[in-house]
């Protein structure tokens, strides 16, 4: 598609997401990068770009990206999530906290980002938090061995 149309900014974009499955991070950093100088109001080349840069090791970079996709797309849980993510790598609880409160918010059957807040809640010494956000995440189809093992694992932390 790109040889097609190299002024095509979803090829980018595309092409960037196999990177990112394929831990290709810098490639996927630079298909982003064209992707949103062909669209900058790509909200998810951003948050894309964003989980490259995370997966480097450079959350507050990522942070940055993830801020620009919600600000051109406010509805876009992804970013909310990753960010979230940024924000408990670096130890920033109740921001964490503040991203995935949105993502429930937006998708209230969204399994993930209770499991998240469960595991936030769990770092924060929150328990009866972190139990109702576990229960929750079970109910929507979280695998609670996985998420048990998790909690158990950071309460020692």
């Amino acid at each position: 598609a790109i040889r097609l149309d190299p002024e095509y900014a979803l090829a980018y974009y595309n092409r960037g997401n196999t990177y990112l499955d394929l831990g290709q991070f810098e490639k996927a950093i630079d298909d982003c990068d064209e992707a949103i100088r062909l669209d900058p109001e790509f909200a998810e080349a951003y948050c894309n770009r964003g989980t490259a840069y995370a997966n480097l090791g450079q959350p507050e970079r990522a942070i940055e990206d993830y801020d620009e996709a919600i600000r051109l797309n406010p509805q876009l849980t992804l970013a909310y999530s990753n960010r979230g993510i940024a924000y408990f790598v670096l130890r920033q609880f109740e921001r964490a906290i503040e991203d995935f409160d949105e993502v429930i918010r937006l998708n209230p059957q969204h399994a993930q980002a209770y499991a998240n807040r469960a595991v936030t809640h769990t770092l924060m010494n929150m328990y009866t938090e972190a139990e109702q956000d576990f229960k929750r995440a079970v109910e929507l189809g979280f695998d609670s061995d996985t998420l048990k093992q998790e909690i158990e694992r950071l309460k020692g932390v």
